[in-house]
């Protein structure tokens, strides 16, 4: 008994405090680096894959609609021509080359405000299918 005594007497006082007010700044600011750093790492990849102006690409898609799972059409302008063209899993395929084609302006459509149906609609709709 008198040796556990002496060993609890011999061992120091008390251990380093604990600073918790210390520990959550040390963690936010951790969390903080992080999130910068994911920041930076977008805008550096986003900076590395933007072309070297737009003179430089002849090529841009104009529309692409999806007709099936895997199947679309797209809409491709080349050097003044615009070509259609269907891709599926067997391949491309062009459909229809427009020859000289001038970029028509795009056709405004009326702007009628579709009147979306009140909740309480949405809901006694959604039950009777149930």
């Amino acid at each position: 008994m008198i040796i556990v005594a002496d060993m609890l007497a011999s061992a120091p006082a008390a251990a380093a405090e604990f600073n918790a007010g210390g520990e959550l700044l040390r963690v936010l600011l951790s969390l903080a680096g992080i999130v910068v750093l994911i920041f930076a790492a977008g805008w550096l990849s986003r900076r590395l894959q933007r072309t070297r102006g737009a003179g430089g690409r002849r090529i841009r898609c104009v529309e692409s609609f999806a007709i099936g799972t895997r199947e679309r059409i797209v809409l491709l302008e080349a050097d003044g021509k615009r070509l259609l063209i269907g891709t599926g899993p067997g391949g491309m395929r062009t459909l229809h080359v427009y020859d000289n084609v001038v970029a028509a302006p795009p056709v405004a459509v009326a702007a009628q405000p579709v009147a979306m149906p009140a909740f309480g609609e949405l809901l006694a709709r959604w039950k009777r299918r149930a």
